[in-house]
């Protein structure tokens, strides 16, 4: 099955001192013993962003006895231990600049809710500093962009403490067929905290398994389609996939100026709507945020509304939901508790036209990968360790024994056939992808029955990774926001056999703040998720 057919379907140390390494190298099988591993505390499991802040403002805290006990975390669990492999390096400058956000503090007071809070960041978010930005290939280590991307700056400009970058799925999952999300070339493959040899599906498989196993307070991911959502489903977090132009892609290794967005990635829905507001802005230096003018929000507490399912209407895209899925108990009791909290469901409230797509999306993609990561890799600089996609191809058949080990590059092969985006293959396919997705797709559903969102499942539980056959289909519903550029957000929704269920709210273009109040109101009157235990296989 083609990769993209299949998403439609569905360092380390914690010393001021240590630098960061790559996590080189095929993944580390899981311990035989059927008890799960013990994790020595940290002392901030389950940590909510206020708690960190009430933690700080007593003095129990500071950033920098934060930013010491997550980096303890990662260095016992990432590449010792459960061996979860979901950090690639870690920021040298971490302690300084918690010291310096603590001096400010106790001088001026905190410049918000997100000061001294550690954050990962997937790592194609650019970062000018003494990181790296690879997108977990080996084609660009030692890679360092010659400014910081949007997301980066907005964080710094909040007070955040950038912890290091998480690994993820290579190129973020758009180079060959049959990959296992969560494999990188630099960083091996990221194992789901739950159950170790489960996949945490991709491509921002690190940001979710260390937002879910406590490696960091909140994280930041991408998505094209299915990038956020799906791993923060697997995970048991809760993932936000906003509108494309609500927070600018400028400076994150990109697949589709079309379909890409970054997003907070927390485990809870208020850590996320935290995150999302600091994120937000319009850029100049990437023209789809103009369209956020009025539009956004640099503060969604406000939308957090445990009575927000009280008279929502809510469609529910029946074509996702499965009776002979092993969620399938699972799921339809979060139908019973949204109408239990207040929701009047239309059920089924589906979107055919999709089904007219056909292969739109993968034109469409194909065509802007060639041309945004050509155009990424002039931004680099003549000093780059690539300058073309042909380069990275050819990077990658001279070192085959190292990243073609697992899968291919088929995706990239399609795309460097493609032609400019003046092409009318390319222009026709577009439309089709807007016009149905959009006009004819979730906004004609949700005008026809008067909806406030649609809802479906996310995805889950986890398949067992397979760097054989590849990623096994875990459902899911997350092809439809994304072909539309439209907000997406899950939450938890249950455990099977241990591992998490997911469920979706998507709606309408700048939709945020209901789908957020919908969700907090969902997650409040259910309160399901449960910290990762660690355990070697499903019992």
């Amino acid at each position: 099955m083609k990769r993209r057919k299949f998403l439609q379907l569905a360092a380390l140390g914690g010393a001021e001192v240590l630098m960061a390494r790559s996590a080189l190298g095929p993944p580390s099988k899981p311990s035989p013993a059927a008890a799960p591993f013990r994790i020595k505390p940290s002392g901030l499991e389950e940590w909510t962003i206020a708690a960190l802040q009430a933690a700080m403002k007593s003095g129990e805290e500071t950033a920098v006895s934060l930013a010491q006990k997550y980096l303890r975390r990662i260095e016992g669990t990432n590449l010792r231990g459960p061996t979860l492999r979901a950090v690639l390096e870690v920021n040298p400058d971490a302690l300084a600049i918690a010291r310096a956000l603590d001096r400010e503090r106790k001088a001026k007071g905190p410049r918000g809710p997100l000061h001294g809070i550690p954050v990962l960041l997937k790592d194609n978010i650019g970062t000018h500093d003494r990181m790296t930005t690879t997108a977990g290939s080996l084609a660009l280590l030692g890679s360092i962009p010659p400014r910081d991307s949007f997301v980066a700056r907005k964080l710094r400009e909040a007070g955040a403490v950038i912890l290091g970058k998480a690994n993820l799925s290579e190129w973020a999952n758009f180079r060959g067929e049959h990959s296992s999300s969560g494999w990188s070339g630099r960083g091996g493959q990221t194992n789901n905290p739950y159950v170790l040899d489960r996949n945490p599906s991709g491509s921002s498989s690190g940001s979710a398994v260390g937002v879910s196993a406590n490696l960091c307070a909140v994280a930041v991911g991408t998505e094209t389609e299915g990038s956020i959502i799906s791993p923060s489903a697997v995970c048991g977090v809760v993932g936000i996939k906003p509108t494309v132009g609500l927070i600018s892609r400028s400076g994150i290794i990109p697949i589709s100026h079309s379909q890409d967005t970054a997003g907070p990635m927390a485990r809870t829905v208020t850590d996320a709507a935290l995150l999302l507001g600091a994120l937000t802005g319009v850029d100049k230096r990437d023209k789809a945020t103009e369209a956020s003018r009025g539009k956004m929000h640099q503060d969604y507490a406000p939308f957090l509304d445990p009575s927000g399912l009280r008279g929502a209407r809510l469609g529910v895209v029946r074509r996702y939901f499965h009776s002979d899925s092993v969620a399938s108990k699972v799921l339809e009791n979060a139908l019973a508790e949204l109408k239990r909290l207040g929701a009047t469901l239309v059920d089924p409230a589906d979107i055919p036209v999709l089904a007219k797509l056909g292969d739109a999306e993968d034109i469409v993609l194909h065509y802007e990968f060639k041309a945004d990561i050509n155009a990424y890799l002039v931004f680099l600089g003549p000093g780059a360790p690539a300058h073309t996609l042909r380069e990275l191809i050819e990077f990658n058949e001279r070192n085959r024994d190292r990243e073609l080990r697992y899968f291919g590059q088929e995706e990239f092969l399609r795309a460097q056939e493609k032609g400019p985006l003046t092409d009318r293959a390319y222009l026709d396919a577009l439309e089709k992808c807007r016009r149905s997705s959009r006009v004819e797709g979730i906004d004609a559903v949700m005008d026809k029955h008067q909806l406030d969102a649609l809802v479906a499942p996310s995805g889950g539980p986890a398949g067992v990774t397979d760097l054989v056959y590849g990623d096994r289909d875990v459902g899911g519903s997350s092809f439809p926001a994304a072909v539309a550029g439209y907000p997406n957000i899950t939450v938890p929704a249950g455990e099977v056999q241990g591992l998490p269920v997911g469920i979706s709210f998507f709606g309408r273009a700048w939709s945020e703040p209901k789908l957020i109040r919908i969700a907090y109101a969902f997650e409040q009157g259910t309160t399901v998720r449960k910290p990762p235990a660690f355990r070697p296989t499903v019992i």
